[in-house]
């Protein structure tokens, strides 16, 4: 039952209806389980990393550094949105409070922005690695390191707020069916009982904020390229390529999904792609990321197996 708040003369809508989600009795648990078992290797697999990077002498260098602050970023962004649509997929009450939409939109365009300037550092550190290598160690200090994690998170928590401050102002008065699988502001504006054509200013930030970081990526890694077709060693070029593919992969795969999404503008999907669109970015790409970054890189899967046989050691001791 949708609770509903009388203002005035209007009915003001007071939570939204999450309206693609089937019934459990429909074929809602044919996709809450295996959407479990993800969420449940999505955490796992990102905490093996942080902790892994933590822990291990051999990873504690800028790159690591990165890969580390990028899992846990995971962590946040896939539970602002999956545990929500778990429980809207066993419950009847497919509902969210109107303060927990904005909640939500909060935290999620939070968390992805900040993993968008994340990758942004790191590409400037795969860069320097490469095109200056004698200087990288006077120049990706740890302090860089740690002013460039903060300011990717200052800028992602900071740019958010005055969209979600405009958003609680909005008058909604029904209908209240949201057709996405989160609270997004797209399918939220649409929604308000008002006039939102501020929102054509929202898509051109949104817009800005996607090209910027995507064209500091992509120009780093085509400066990145020509050195490295440039290296006079064949097992120079191999090793160089390696290290940047997990990166790369993981670049392509995020910025992919979110430009998609977000660069469209006045075109509109059907509920099908722009579900099919929003689980390409909410799960699999997290989903894909300790994937990429364990199977690729020869010494994240060392220290992973060193971790595990130091565990296994451990037990082995206490019993």
């Amino acid at each position: 039952m949708t609770r509903l708040e009388t203002l005035g003369n209007q009915t003001m809508v007071t939570e939204f209806l999450f309206s693609v989600f089937p019934p459990l009795h429909q074929g809602g648990l044919l996709f809450f389980i295996p959407l479990l078992l993800a969420y449940g290797f999505i955490i796992t697999g990102n905490l093996v990393i942080v902790i892994v990077v933590q822990l291990d002498m051999a990873l504690h260098t800028p790159m690591y550094f990165f890969i580390s602050v990028l899992s846990f970023l995971e962590v946040g962004y896939t539970t602002t949105t999956i545990p929500k649509m778990l429980s809207s997929l066993v419950s009847e009450q497919k509902t969210i409070s109107l303060a927990g939409c904005l909640l939500q939109m909060y935290f999620f365009h939070s968390l992805g922005i900040t993993e968008g300037c994340v990758l942004t550092a790191m590409a400037i550190d795969r860069y320097v690695a490469i095109c200056s290598p004698l200087r990288y160690p006077t120049i990706m200090t740890p302090k860089l390191c740690t002013q460039l994690t903060a300011g990717s998170c200052l800028c992602g928590f900071l740019l958010v707020l005055p969209e979600i401050a405009w958003i609680a102002t909005l008058p909604f008065c029904g209908p209240n069916r949201i057709q996405q699988i989160f609270c997004d502001f797209t399918p939220v504006l649409s929604l308000a009982c008002t006039d939102t054509s501020l929102v054509v200013i929202v898509d051109a930030i949104h817009a800005v904020e996607i090209v910027a970081s995507f064209l500091a990526i992509a120009l780093s890694y085509v400066r990145i390229i020509v050195v490295i077709l440039g290296m006079p060693s064949a097992e120079g070029r191999r090793k160089a390529f390696s290290t940047c593919a997990a990166h790369l992969a993981v670049f392509l795969l995020f910025f992919g999904s979110v430009a998609v999404m977000y660069l469209r503008f006045s075109a509109t999907y059907s509920v099908f792609w722009d579900t099919a669109i929003a689980v390409s970015f909410v799960i699999l790409a997290p989903f894909l990321n300790p994937i990429i970054y364990s199977l690729r890189n020869k010494d994240m899967k060392d220290a992973i197996r060193r971790f595990f046989c130091r565990r296994r050691r451990a037990g082995g001791v206490r019993g």
